[in-house]
């Protein structure tokens, strides 16, 4: 079975056969990464660049160790330490790139649309990494991969993403992916932080009451509050927000069933999670973490065409 894009720029476009065969390949990966020798050689021969114009910890070393568990030849490239400070575009620097033979592109880039213009431009496969507040592809299926491997499906679950859906390209991805594969979704926050087209658009549920939310969900995947997206002042403080929608051990005791608890990382304790619950039993956000260089795998695998 093949992919029906070259690219992953973003879930939207991905048919429902895409997405499983992303989930499916990723399941093998995982039992792969499980074995006492970690590496296979898959992408043996193939050059990657890792482009990332803006800051990352997580998903570029889940990238570069996915890379390394297939044999990949890579290439990390950030900005701030390259020609682009000194105002070179960013055609020119991935063409400068592209003439060392690269054969795909990890990039992540603070502009929505970034990847989808390069796409246009050059003939190497590109992965997107995350693009302003569009997408995070590769966040989606990873929870959408831990969703699964938690529940035993993804039809029929009731997903509620809780917190700083305005600014967050992961809530985006998450989105477009669940509901393709018939997940039920509420989105919850203040309403300053939710777009008033989401319940239109998207078919989602809107709530502003956390409690009833959480009484509601299967699953709760909690979101970072972005501060450095948030161009005013969209709630007064830190402290009112976790007041009013952060988690705690006692809040989750009040429920009247357990719910699985997921965050795409970093965390901002004592914010959207309190410490005892993004480490307690409900938590699989180390799991995320893991399944993230299985999904990355798949994805790099399978964009390769070395499948076929």
């Amino acid at each position: 079975m093949k992919l029906s894009t070259k690219h992953l720029l973003g879930i939207k476009d991905l048919t429902v056969e895409d997405v499983n065969l992303f989930l499916d390949t990723a399941a093998q990966f995982k039992e792969v990464l499980q074995r006492p020798v970690k590496k296979v050689p898959s992408l043996r021969d193939v050059t990657i660049v890792n482009l990332f114009f803006e800051n990352s910890t997580r998903t570029r070393i889940s990238f570069e160790l996915a890379e390394k568990r297939l044999s990949a030849d890579t290439i990390n490239f950030t900005a701030s330490g390259s020609s682009v400070s000194k105002g070179e575009t960013l055609l020119d620097t991935v063409n400068n790139i592209l003439s060392m033979k690269v054969d795909m592109v990890v990039m992540r880039h603070s502009a929505s649309g970034a990847p989808h213009f390069l796409a246009q431009h050059i003939p190497a496969a590109i992965v997107n990494a995350g693009d302003g507040v569009n997408e995070h592809p590769t966040q989606g299926l990873l929870d959408a991969f831990s969703i699964k491997e938690k529940m035993g499906t993804l039809k029929g679950v009731k997903v509620a993403i809780i917190g700083d859906i305005m600014h967050s390209r992961v809530a985006m991805s998450n989105i477009y992916l669940l509901k393709k594969m018939g997940t039920e979704i509420t989105v919850c926050g203040p309403p300053t932080l939710i777009p008033k087209y989401l319940k239109e658009a998207f078919d989602v549920n809107v709530s502003y009451n956390l409690t009833q939310t959480l009484n509601w969900c299967d699953v709760a995947n909690v979101l970072r509050i972005q501060l450095e997206r948030q161009n005013q002042v969209l709630f007064s403080s830190l402290r009112e927000y976790n007041l009013s929608y952060g988690i705690s051990r006692r809040l989750l005791e009040s429920l009247n069933k357990d719910i699985v608890i997921m965050h795409p990382g970093p965390i901002n304790r004592g914010v959207e999670l309190d410490s005892d619950v993004a480490d307690s039993g409900q938590s699989i956000i180390l799991q995320q973490v893991e399944n993230g260089v299985a999904v990355r795998m798949a994805v790099l695998y399978l964009l390769s065409n070395k499948n076929n």
